[in-house]
């Protein structure tokens, strides 16, 4: 290790291998607290994974960071690259043949590895790597956004976040902090940082937390330590009052020798963690007093680190609206509910088919005749037979192969005004027509002169000597259960003069279901007029006939796979044909 060197800078990058979201970010996050102008992470090596990038936070501002399915595979192999000089282990328990290996060639090659076992290292108001420091209010409150007078080495990485807290309440904070690991054989010892904090400017005091001292009291004899070395030596320090700490036993001669060693070798040693903030405090003063460190006259404010979402909520700092929001169904609880309704109620009751279309669409428990009309809407428009648009269509694509969605979504897709789905605008017109009092009469001739059919009207097949059984049921069903019937009647009154017109202008199920429909709103006392206008805007009513047809269409894609009829011809064969006759 090059004695005096500086490990990080404000331009240092790191490769991170394997992702680990939240360490990556409290990197960044440190980064943006120091000020610097790119962050320290420059690509994320993750072997489990494909490449391609990877949302982050720099401040306020989202960056996508490289993501890299190989870069290294081993750390030997991470040395070896010409651009890495640092590699950090985060990793313990490596085996003991393999870290002989790395160090020798760390050695060699003058490269220098952190760890195994360590928690990382940071260089304050530059650059960290690793979890060390803790959360963002931590690393604020041990001042680690800026540069300080102390060099800290330790082996203990979770020893290491609260010496940071000490050392910012009686000093001006860290300059470096190294944890090296904490297993048996790290690759860069704690003499090595010792000597190479002696030999930076910015470095005025050292403070050691060490295990083994053998190899910090051979450098501290050496002469080659100018600077004051601030010692807690955990192997015979008591960090609480009472109980057993770290399995070691107290007081015994190898201890004391040791003790004794360190003492003799000029490191300032503390007995109990409470003296060693005292020593550290009163070296720090003297260093000051003596005009070697020259204390910071302004404090520096580090910037804002807007705080995630989630965090800020559950800490309730701040209220979201909810981006999609659904006032019909709830499932947080034991049990779904459907407007409130649970469903083990709805099962209970025997409620059916109506009843779930009348809490999911209308948020209310209707009464059982405006359920069970419902219900008969959907079996009389459920199919119409294999030539209506919306079968024929799911007919053919059934037959092209096509999946099950696919025939469902071609059939639902010729449902418009001029095939089926007039239901809306059926009720649109009546409701506005009976509402302005207009006669039959003025109605129809009214539209007649806007070039408008009246929706509702008119059959293909039907005839006022042959009207269709569907429509007969229906007002069959309205007179016999509605308390009213006025957009009903109203709409008979047409039919009647449609007929003077045309013996096609019969009232089609379209018609019926729109001003059937129109009683069942108007009649019950359950909806507001200006509920059923938007009722009637929105498409509720083409709503039950979609939801009909789909039954008819699902029905006919599944009965074209079972009969796994080919298509002999294609129906664009036919007017191919019929573009070529002459």
């Amino acid at each position: 290790m090059a004695v005096g060197r500086q490990l990080f800078s404000h331009t240092t990058q790191a490769l991170v291998y394997y992702y680990k979201q939240l360490p990556i970010q409290n990197m960044l996050d440190f980064d943006f607290l120091c000020g610097r102008e790119t962050p320290s992470v420059a690509a994320i090596i993750n072997p489990a994974g494909a490449g391609g990038f990877h949302n982050l936070f720099f401040g306020q501002h989202q960056i996508l960071i490289p993501l890299y399915s190989s870069a290294a595979t081993s750390s030997k192999l991470a040395l070896t690259q010409a651009t890495i000089r640092i590699v950090a282990i985060i990793a313990d328990g490596i085996p003991e043949s393999d870290l002989m290996e790395l160090i020798d060639y760390a050695k060699s090659n003058n490269k220098i590895v952190i760890g195994p076992a360590t928690i990382g290292a940071i260089k304050a108001g530059a650059f960290k790597i690793g979890d060390t420091g803790g959360t963002i209010d931590n690393i604020i409150q041990f001042k680690l956004y800026r540069p300080g007078s102390i060099g800290f080495v330790s082996n203990s990485g979770g020893m290491a976040n609260e010496l940071y807290h000490m050392i910012a309440r009686v000093t001006d904070g860290i300059h470096e902090g190294i944890t090296i690991g904490g297993d048996a054989f790290p690759i860069c010892m704690i003499s090595d940082h010792v000597l190479r904090f002696n030999n930076i400017y910015q470095v005025k005091m050292i403070v050691v937390v060490v295990e083994a001292v053998q190899s910090l009291v051979e450098v501290l004899t050496s002469g080659k330590i100018n600077k004051p070395v601030c010692v807690l030596w955990i192997n015979n320090v008591r960090l609480f009052k009472s109980g057993d700490q770290f399995n070691i036993s107290q007081g015994d001669e190898s201890s004391c020798g040791q003790l004794e060693a360190l003492k003799d070798a000029g490191a300032i040693v503390s007995s109990s963690y409470e003296t060693f903030e005292v020593s550290i405090k009163q070296t720090f003063n003297k260093l000051t007093e003596e005009g070697k460190i020259v204390p910071i006259i302004k404090e520096v404010t580090p910037p804002q680190i807007p705080e995630d979402l989630t965090t800020a909520m559950k800490s309730g700092k701040v209220r979201v609206p909810t981006r999609i929001v659904s006032t019909i169904s709830d499932e947080r609880g034991v049990d779904v509910q459907y407007a409130g309704v649970p469903l083990c109620v709805m099962l209970e009751k025997g409620m059916g088919i109506g009843d779930v279309i009348s809490l999911l669409w209308f948020k209310r428990s209707l009464p059982h005749y405006c359920t069970k009309f419902m219900e008969i809407c959907i079996i009389l428009c459920a199919d119409h037979g294999p030539c209506v648009s919306g079968a024929h269509n799911s007919i053919v694509t059934s037959r092209a192969g096509k999946d099950l969605v696919s025939c469902l979504v071609s059939g639902l897709l010729t449902i418009g005004p001029r095939f089926g789905g007039a239901v809306d605008d059926a009720a649109r017109y009546f409701k506005d027509a009976y509402d302005r009092n207009l006669s039959p009469y003025e109605f129809v001739e009214g539209m007649k002169k806007k070039g408008i059919r009246v929706p509702g009207i008119g059959h293909r097949i039907k005839r006022g000597d042959n009207r269709d059984k569907r429509v007969e049921l229906l007002q069959q069903f309205g007179y016999t259960n509605f308390p009213s019937t006025k957009y009903m009647d109203y709409a008979v009154k047409v039919e009647t003069y449609t007929l003077s017109k045309a013996n096609n202008l019969v009232m089609n199920i379209d018609g019926a279901i729109a001003t059937l429909f129109l009683d069942l709103l108007a009649g019950s006392g359950l909806f507001s007029k200006q509920e059923i206008d938007e009722i009637v805007s929105i498409g509720y009513l083409n709503g039950l006939f979609v939801l009909a047809r789909s039954i008819g269409l699902i029905g006919h894609t599944l009965d074209q796979k079972r009969l796994k009829q080919p298509l002999y011809r294609h129906p664009w064969e036919d007017v191919l044909y019929a573009c070529h006759v002459k």
